[in-house]
């Protein structure tokens, strides 16, 4: 989902199962930074909003160390694709797959996000 700058009184929202679960206000994501969040279930979701005010959810787990910290991740662009890199070993994920871009078998969770 892609905003305009001027809409930032929204609130962000991820699909969980058939429902939609508020996450925070668009003001708390700034372009090429994350957020980090806690779903109802434990589990953490990092948030991120790009320069062009498109979002994205994922899982906020490394799964090459197991510490959740993808939301204080470094974002960029491969091939045109946007991506976070760990802060930890610097392994790259696709941030609307999923997909590792350093290991083809490792893949982590992403979440359909809107802001309403």
């Amino acid at each position: 989902m892609t905003l305009a700058p001027e809409t930032t009184d929204l609130k962000i929202e991820l699909r969980l199962n058939e429902d939609w679960f508020t996450v925070c206000d668009l003001s708390a994501l700034f372009p090429g930074r994350g957020v980090a969040a806690l779903l109802p279930d434990g589990r953490q979701v990092a948030l991120f909003r790009d320069r062009n005010g498109r979002l994205y959810a994922i899982d906020n787990r490394d799964p090459f160390t197991g510490a959740a910290v993808l939301s204080r991740g470094l974002t960029g662009t491969h091939q045109g694709r946007p991506f976070v890199a760990s802060p930890l070993l610097k392994q790259r994920f696709d941030l609307e797959s999923g997909q590792c871009l350093d290991d083809e078998t490792v893949r982590i969770a992403t979440y359909e996000v809107r802001a309403q």
